[in-house]
């Protein structure tokens, strides 16, 4: 039996992961107690030593000073006060006003706006249920299918964790030792495109089942002019404007930064634009110049906020002027700033916010400590190894590894969450993407667009739970459940597309995330200060370029002292 266990303790440990996990323990506790449990039974069959756990607190203070993760209580808090602070329900009630006459159009209000608060919030469960509370009882008033309702909702909150600022993106990031900005930049248009394929879903459910998707009857559509009309014509002429301003300001700055890149000036110029249109709408109000219709105002004063507070978190990030972290605290300021305009910031808004930040903070850093404890005596019993040569012998080379990785993500999300997956999982298959030649932000971005679904599977998916808590009684679970099918098998559609067309996740240029050390000792020869130690200096080139350069040991004689 003994042997056996040295042979086989790899997977025998794994095996024994999976029996915790079913066994319905928390997942912190069931991976720091599966970890330490082999830990000491390898160490009395004599595999391991006992200094192999010494490492044990300086993994856990490596944790502690990661500042990369600090990104997380950031855009927690931030998307929080936002959801709380009323932004959601003014964005619901504007696009719905916007696209009312069109068959779905509620339906494509609430996409846009999922992608909008993903883009400001980052957090599931803030976008599920300010739209369930907001949509789902509007929608069926107005004779939507219950299914497609509950699907769309459940869907369109999930975008929060593709669409930067995306918490599974920072987390996938760290574990695979890549810039979270070069992460979010390669998941921005896959996040875009999966949004794109909601939206294609719910206009062909209006060309084929229209009774499904009506229009919002004229009763309820409350932004229009005194003569009746809509207002959109000069909601249009106003972003013909101001994507001319943002051409014009594109032109402009090309020819005087020839070197800038591209996304640089597009982020540029978009926030001119969107400061153009804004200052042009509070020109028109206060002068009352009666150039902007109602509709235009009021999408200009409800969509401009967000869209500014977004352009300033991920536009800084992208552009290299702000980390994540920084990124992060400036946004959860931002959203402050904007409660307090709309005089919406409160104390008990405050502690509630603060509250929930720090209970998910608390919930990832607990499964980030079980998942060293358990990633470090795996490794000690040769475990990375084993899966390395598992997933290496695979039939089909690199596609046969995707195709098995997936489908594993997939199948456990049915019972894991996001963190979990990315804590327990992706540290194993990474090096082994990385040995195969897979870009591991490619990689990471895939996974991020498969792990999408833990929060859509039935029966277990969270954003189905978040929005069966905030549902009225005439939607039933089934329908829930029935309605998140056809959009589980969109994100499915979306993993298959990356895998085919790899040109879908791109960086232009990546950041170097290997540090260079350079060491040097000086040894002094001169006889009169021969009782003098030699030093030993450590510096850190950060400006090296290469990615192949190997640290240097350079031995000096300094021959002038005396």
């Amino acid at each position: 039996m003994d042997q056996f266990l040295i042979a086989n303790m790899a997977p025998v440990m794994f095996g024994a992961l999976i029996l915790f996990l079913l066994s319905g323990f928390p997942v912190a506790f069931a991976l720091a107690a599966n970890g330490l449990f082999f830990g000491f039974l390898g160490i009395e069959l004599g595999l391991l030593k006992p200094e192999l756990l010494q490492a044990l607190p300086n993994r856990l203070f490596g944790i502690m000073a990661n500042d990369t993760l600090l990104a997380i209580p950031f855009f927690t808090f931030m998307g929080l006060i936002l959801e709380r602070s009323g932004m959601a329900e003014d964005l619901l009630d504007t696009i719905g006003q916007l696209f009312g006459p069109v068959r779905g159009g509620v339906a494509y209000a609430v996409i846009f706006v999922g992608a909008l608060l993903a883009a400001t919030t980052g957090v599931v469960a803030a976008s599920v249920i300010s739209m369930g509370l907001i949509s789902l009882p509007v929608m069926l008033r107005y004779g939507y299918d219950k299914k497609l309702a509950s699907g769309v909702i459940a869907a369109s909150g999930t975008l929060a964790q593709i669409i930067p600022p995306s918490l599974v993106l920072i987390v996938m990031a760290d574990q695979l030792g890549r810039s979270v900005g070069d992460m979010y930049k390669a998941a921005f248009t896959p996040g875009l495109l999966l949004t794109a394929m909601y939206a294609a879903y719910v206009l062909a459910i209006s060309i084929f089942r229209p009774a499904h998707v009506p229009a919002l009857p004229p009763e309820a559509r409350n932004l229009r002019e005194p003569n009746g009309r809509s207002g959109v014509v000069s909601l249009l002429a106003l972003v013909v404007a101001a994507t001319g301003v943002a051409f014009a300001f594109a032109s402009w700055y090309s020819a005087g930064h020839p070197k800038a890149a591209e996304d640089e000036v597009g982020i540029y110029s978009a926030g001119v634009a969107i400061v153009g249109a804004f200052i042009a709408a509070v020109i028109n109000r206060k002068l009352k110049l009666g150039l902007l219709s109602r509709m235009a105002e009021k999408v200009v004063f409800v969509l401009i906020p967000p869209l500014a507070l977004i352009f300033l978190v991920l536009g800084t990030i992208f552009v290299g002027i702000a980390t994540p972290t920084e990124g992060g605290g400036m946004g959860a300021f931002g959203a402050l700033v904007l409660a307090l305009m709309n005089r919406r910031l409160s104390f008990s808004l405050l502690k509630q916010a603060m509250d929930s930040t720090t209970r998910l903070s608390c919930f990832v850093v607990f499964i980030l400590i079980g998942s060293s404890v358990f990633g470090l005596v795996f490794r000690g019993v040769n475990g990375d190894l084993w899966v390395e040569h598992l997933l290496t012998s695979l039939p089909g080379g690199t596609t046969g590894f995707l195709i098995v990785v997936n489908l594993l993500f997939f199948g456990l999300a049915f019972f894991l969450d996001f963190f979990e997956l990315a804590f327990i999982l992706v540290p194993l298959v990474g090096p082994v993407a990385e040995k195969l030649g897979i870009d591991l932000i490619w990689f990471g971005v895939l996974l991020g667009v498969n792990m999408q679904t833990s929060f859509m599977h039935p029966p277990f998916g969270f954003a189905l739970f978040y929005l069966r808590s905030v549902a009225p009684k005439e939607v039933k679970t089934s329908d829930i459940y029935w309605g998140a099918v056809p959009f589980v098998l969109i994100q499915v559609i979306m993993v298959a597309m990356i895998i085919l067309f790899p040109s879908i996740v791109t960086v232009a240029e990546k950041t170097d995330m290997k540090e260079q050390i350079e060491l040097k000792i000086d040894v002094p020869t001169d006889q009169g200060s021969s009782n003098e130690s030699p030093q030993l200096n450590f510096s850190t080139d950060g400006d090296k370029k290469e990615d192949n350069a190997a640290p240097q040991l350079n031995f000096s004689t300094d021959t002038d002292k005396k």
